[in-house]
């Protein structure tokens, strides 16, 4: 008899634990974000009622970047997976699968937003520009999803995450304002963008901006010698003053096109870097969303007027 009441205790401990280590370290929700865009966002939303770790850092280009060991021991003790989808992550799309199949949480944020309403294309894998933070109609849509997800996930702080997504979607209807009004200051015929990769089309879609990128939607692509020619003959015909390279991009292909239009008598200047696929380092403006898009459009407007 006191066996069995041993064998019993015994197993009610083991079932203690169990339960104890689903909680993932005294009970916090432990989030896992791919992008840093993503990673600002969930950290504005859940607050301290969550613990966020993000994947990609400053300069990291989604397209390219491969799981580590590392990575994959945090994905698989998540409480949650929170990724852009899209094949931003391409390759990356292996593992989340893994994950979902591990009855892990993994959600791409843009499953909320209507793909009749994305920019398609007939060049990259999913035929859907993935680089919808630029349109920051498309960020709100997100801030809400993600809300709703985490109060899904963690019910008795639902008041709390949605009281963040409100406060939050009052400083992106600010930094929409503001952002309006600074581009206003350029006539139409010097909105032109050109940039070394395709990340920019949600952007000049919403502030009506004429967009080129050397490469296509996905870094994954070089940009050859007809790219170059085609990129320079589109500047020396509009006359565009500046091009811009990105912090996520090698700057060769866009010192490539410069020398190029130079040598035509079109003096170009190289405008500044911007933030494309991820955002500044951590601790700076431009390691948020809002000061990312702050600093991008100032930079833009400076180098086009």
């Amino acid at each position: 008899m006191k066996i069995l009441l041993f064998i019993l205790l015994i197993g009610v401990l083991l079932i203690g634990c169990s339960d104890t280590e689903s909680k993932k370290d005294d009970n916090t929700f432990n989030i896992v974000t791919t992008t840093s865009m993503i990673t600002d966002l969930v950290k504005n939303i859940g607050g301290d009622s969550v613990v966020v770790q993000g994947l990609m850092g400053a300069g990291v280009d989604p397209h390219l970047y491969k799981a580590s060991e590392g990575d994959v021991n945090k994905l698989s003790s998540a409480n949650m997976i929170l990724y852009n989808g899209l094949h931003l992550e391409g390759k990356l799309v292996d593992v989340f699968e893994r994950m979902k199949k591990q009855n892990i949480n993994a959600i791409a944020v843009t499953d909320i937003l209507k793909k009749e309403n994305l920019i398609g294309s007939t060049y990259f894998a999913s035929n859907y520009d993935p680089h919808i933070w630029f349109d920051i109609g498309y960020w709100e849509q997100i801030t809400l999803f993600v809300a709703d997800k985490l109060s899904e996930a963690l019910p008795e702080s639902k008041a709390y995450f949605q009281n963040n997504a409100q406060n939050y979607l009052q400083q992106l209807k600010e930094l929409s304002q503001e952002i309006e009004a600074e581009i206003a200051t350029l006539s139409k015929d010097q909105r032109r963008l050109v940039t070394a990769h395709d990340a920019f089309n949600y952007f000049g879609m919403a502030f009506d901006f004429d967009v080129v990128g050397l490469q296509g939607l996905s870094t994954a692509t070089e940009a050859g010698v007809q790219d170059v020619q085609e990129t320079a003959k589109y500047i020396l015909e509009h006359k565009v003053k500046a091009v811009f390279i990105e912090s996520s991009v090698p700057r060769r292909t866009v010192e490539a096109l410069q020398a190029s239009v130079n040598s035509n008598d079109h003096a170009v200047a190289i405008g500044g870097t911007l933030y494309s696929d991820a955002l500044g380092d951590p601790n700076t403006e431009e390691g948020t969303y809002i000061g990312m898009f702050r600093y991008n459009v100032k930079t833009i407007v400076n180098a086009l007027k």
